[in-house]
């Protein structure tokens, strides 16, 4: 398959490409430039797309509280550790 380039630097995907890649009208693709001088591209996945993709445990909400307790408790232990023995 090959496709022109306008004198604006703009091609059009194939069709057969497109529908492997799942492309739609607005989605970004990526450019990967490899040593070798090969080019790749690949869809943009958005993060929004990711979200449930892993099955996590069910969390409990935390308050602001227990939060700054978490991080107190946490930078008092970084700091014993940043002392030399």
């Amino acid at each position: 398959m090959e496709s022109a380039l306008t004198v604006k630097g703009q091609t059009t995907i194939p069709k057969v490409i497109r529908d492997h890649l799942h492309l739609e009208p607005g989605d970004r693709i990526k450019f990967f430039v490899h040593p070798d001088g090969s080019v790749v591209i690949l869809p943009k996945i958005p993060t929004s797309a990711l979200t449930g993709i892993i099955a996590g445990r069910t969390r409990r909400r935390v308050s602001i509280e227990e939060m700054d307790a978490a991080v107190a408790q946490g930078a008092s232990g970084v700091a014993r550790r940043a002392k030399p023995r």
